[in-house]
């Protein structure tokens, strides 16, 4: 097959040259704007705001040699011989005749993929139901985890591809990626052992997306996690980065079942046994309102009895056996019902109390 030779476009009809002048339009929109939106997505990753500036200007120079190309190649093909503008064009259509084609069609297709995986992934139904389900966490969880790797392989395969076929050896480039990648790895321990321990937990499925946990003082509900980090928001709407390879223990206190523990203080001077009598009853009542009981599990609530001799109080404990995170709202609830109960019953919930003893002293001299 003859080389192509881009002075033949010069030789087509006029609507031709139009025609080709609109697709070379759409291109050069097209690489303008993926340059410009890796400009600004490299932006967002700095955390300076100072460098924002700095990448603007990137993306204003990105657009002005993509359009410098455009005109370029309007010279050379509608045969304005003003140089040198004809004769970039002229090397500009020649090198896209050659490798510069294939280059934008794979580029095109590696997008249309990477699209591609967003839209196959959230198609995907997950069960939504009202009440907490783990596996809907776990479903969740390796969705996440499954888009950003199929995304990742994505850009991999269409980068190794382009830089193919704009004649570089990518067979050596892939060894020295992979002797950068062993060096890079003895100085990114860290970071290698942060992915294995993420690739445990999701394995094991310790926590997922939507967990309750505690790691070390940080607790918090997972909004996102990937194979190096976990991120928390707590109760303050605080996030927290958590990095997996500093976690050595965890508590997820959304798994399956929780336990709701409230203990209610009655005074000393209080029937005891009465106050175990009515704090029962309420506890019984509170299982069975409509409302409430399908955040229970089919376990009932349990009076332990006396748990604590306070230095003000007789400390009762009560437990409920509830569906994941929903320990907090029931407890608070009963909280409220039993505050008022007692104080329909005349039991006197007490509140510290301190004697002072006032010692005075007699006048040596009297």
């Amino acid at each position: 097959m003859e080389p192509f030779n881009p002075v033949q476009l010069q030789g087509t009809q006029q609507w031709i040259k139009f025609l080709l002048a609109f697709f070379a339009l759409g291109v050069a929109y097209t690489v303008g704007r993926a340059g410009s939106r890796l400009a600004h997505w490299v932006a967002r990753l700095t955390p300076d705001r100072r460098d924002d500036a700095f990448w603007r200007v990137v993306g204003w120079v990105w657009w002005a040699v993509v359009a410098f190309a455009l005109v370029s190649f309007g010279h050379f093909l509608f045969e304005i011989k003003v140089e040198p503008l004809y004769t970039w064009g002229l090397l500009l259509a020649r090198w896209m005749g050659s490798r510069g084609l294939a280059v934008l069609l794979i580029l095109a297709a590696t997008y249309f993929a990477y699209r591609l995986v967003e839209v196959l992934v959230r198609r995907i139904k997950i069960p939504q139901k009202p009440e907490f389900e783990r596996e809907q966490v776990r479903i969740q969880t390796l969705m996440t985890v499954i888009e950003s790797t199929l995304k990742g392989g994505v850009i991999s395969v269409g980068v190794l591809l382009a830089l193919a076929n704009m004649g570089l050896n990518i067979g050596a480039l892939i060894a020295g990626a992979g002797i950068a990648g062993l060096a890079i790895s003895f100085a990114a321990q860290n970071l290698v052992r942060d992915v294995i321990n993420g690739f445990f937990i999701l394995l094991e499925d310790q926590y997922g997306v939507g967990d309750v946990i505690k790691v070390g003082d940080i607790a918090g509900g997972v909004e996102r996690m990937n194979l190096r980090l976990s991120v928390l928001r707590d109760l303050e709407g605080k996030l927290h980065f958590v990095p997996h390879g500093q976690i050595s223990t965890v508590t997820v206190l959304s798994h399956v079942w929780a336990r709701a523990v409230v203990d209610v203080g009655v005074a000393y001077g209080a029937d005891v046994d009465r106050a175990i009598a009515v704090i029962e009853d309420e506890a019984q009542k509170f299982y069975d309102d409509p409302e409430w009981r399908e955040k229970f599990t089919d376990e009932r609530p349990q009076v332990l009895g006396v748990n604590e001799l306070g230095d003000s109080a007789v400390v009762i404990r009560v437990m409920f056996t509830v569906q994941a995170k929903q320990q907090w709202g029931v407890g608070r609830e009963f909280k409220r019902r039993i505050k008022n109960r007692l104080d329909a019953e005349g039991i006197e919930i007490p509140f510290p109390q301190r004697t002072v003893w006032l010692r005075r002293d007699q006048d040596p001299s009297a």
